[in-house]
């Protein structure tokens, strides 16, 4: 994407599964938005939908993949697979692959990965991790007598181009930013390594994917109510993860999109009729969280009022009591929640999930269904919960293993450790808004009581 976009190219950058972290790094390297396609939590028109949208006007799409190339759900099926998506926008795939210590055994890989699924249109090959020139040309010397993708280049080691990671992954594009030196280094090295030219001309032209029409709903975005009401979106180190098609629905319901930072400010922005804390590292920024009591008070209050809030995983974290870290500290939280949030050095949970509404909430309607992913090292200690504090929806796993509780609410507040993708059931964004312009009314007609 560096290298494209140091050329002059408009680049829309996407990547496939329902990471938040590659996106953010998508979007400083490109200048432009990344997007989370993902063949479980939305379907083939959705996804359809935003692969169109989100192309136009640019020179070129980059999709990231996921895991391996038919990595999915199960060992039997494409399901939730990166190949699944190359067919369902009908993209030419590049296939990268690690050949650190291969030689003509490549070949023999290469040769499975492009005879395993005969649906699937090969752009080309690239080698990464190389020792030298000469390894190159081994594996060149290999796969040109029994592979028919073009080999496209190869990549030689390079270990100042390695990213930081820590328990959720990468670093953040939030907290550590690539800088332009980085930038030009990592253009450098695809230019060095890829035949970009030759790539690019073989690659088709950008058109809409599929021929069906899509549902209206699936349109909303390009069709924005008037702005009716203001939502504050927790944006900072500490809370940065938001699909962006979330806030792009919101915005398109009426909402005027607020960032605000609970690290930074020491106050809620004015006249908000809602706030919406997206997931992210609050357990890395917990001291300074609890340090900042305006905000955290603003926020308790605000909550008391009946503002509709809505909270997601690490959001979920800091609207409650307390947080304990993995040293043992307790660090004062906003207690919007009566749950206690204790860190733990090993993943508790990982997965997709499809969320049923068991009752109506600022989201939607009892029975209404959206899915979504869930992945932390915290869990909750309710022993202290209170009777305010119900249970507003049940999640299941895609192996359907059984519902259990994971939404909460008090007063309009509902908190929940996974984050929904409102692309699933754009009903949630709708309903959200409503419930924001609802709110705004009634505090307005507060006001302008005698």
């Amino acid at each position: 994407m560096a290298a494209l976009r140091r050329r002059g190219l408009a680049v829309a950058p996407f990547k496939v599964g329902p990471d938040f972290i590659d996106p953010g790094h998508h979007t400083v390297v490109a200048g432009r938005e990344s997007r989370n396609l993902d063949g479980w939590m939305l379907d083939r028109a959705a996804n359809q939908a935003i692969f169109q949208r989100h192309t136009q006007g640019c020179d070129v799409a980059v999709v990231e993949g996921v895991m391996g190339l038919f990595d999915g759900f199960s060992g039997t099926d494409e399901a939730g697979s990166t190949a699944q998506m190359a067919k369902w926008l009908d993209l030419p795939v590049l296939l990268v692959v690690n050949a650190a210590s291969m030689a003509r055994s490549a070949a023999a890989l290469v040769q499975g990965f492009e005879r395993f699924d005969p649906g699937l249109r090969f752009a080309g090959l690239v080698f990464n991790n190389l020792g030298s020139d000469t390894h190159l040309r081994y594996l060149k010397d290999a796969v040109d007598a029994c592979v028919k993708m073009p080999l496209m280049g190869g990549l030689l080691r390079n270990d100042q181009l390695e990213m930081p990671e820590r328990h959720l992954g990468l670093t953040t594009a939030d907290d550590r930013p690539l800088t332009e030196k980085q930038l030009d280094r990592l253009a450098d090295h695809i230019e060095a390594g890829l035949e970009l030219d030759r790539l690019l001309e073989t690659l088709p032209e950008i058109r809409a994917a599929g021929e069906r029409p899509l549902p209206a709903d699936r349109l909303s975005v390009d069709r924005a109510a008037p702005v009716r009401a203001r939502l504050g979106i927790a944006r900072d180190r500490a809370f940065c993860f938001y699909y962006t098609d979330n806030l792009d629905l919101l915005a398109a319901a009426g909402l005027e999109l607020v960032p605000f930072s609970p690290l930074e400010d020491r106050h809620l922005p004015e006249d908000l009729d809602g706030i919406y804390i997206g997931g992210g590292y609050p357990e890395l920024h917990a001291e300074r969280l609890s340090q900042n009591q305006g905000m955290r008070e603003a926020i308790y209050r605000s909550s008391r009022k009946g503002m509709p809030i809505y909270a997601e995983c690490g959001g979920f974290m800091y609207l409650c009591r307390d947080l304990r870290d993995t040293e043992n500290r307790v660090h004062p939280m906003c207690n919007c929640f009566a749950f206690r949030s204790r860190m733990h050095t090993r993943l508790r949970t990982l997965g997709y999930r499809e969320v049923c509404f068991e009752r109506d909430s600022i989201l939607g309607k009892t029975g209404q269904v959206v899915r979504g992913h869930e992945f932390h090292y915290s869990d909750l200690d309710d022993a202290d919960s209170d009777r305010e504090t119900i249970s507003v929806y049940s999640a299941a796993s895609r192996r359907n293993d059984g519902r259990k509780s994971k939404g909460y609410l008090v007063n309009r507040t509902l908190g929940s450790y996974i984050h929904l993708h409102f692309q699933s059931l754009p009903a949630c964004a709708r309903s959200f808004a409503d419930a924001c312009r609802k709110y705004r009314k009634s505090r307005r007609a507060a006001d302008e009581a005698p």
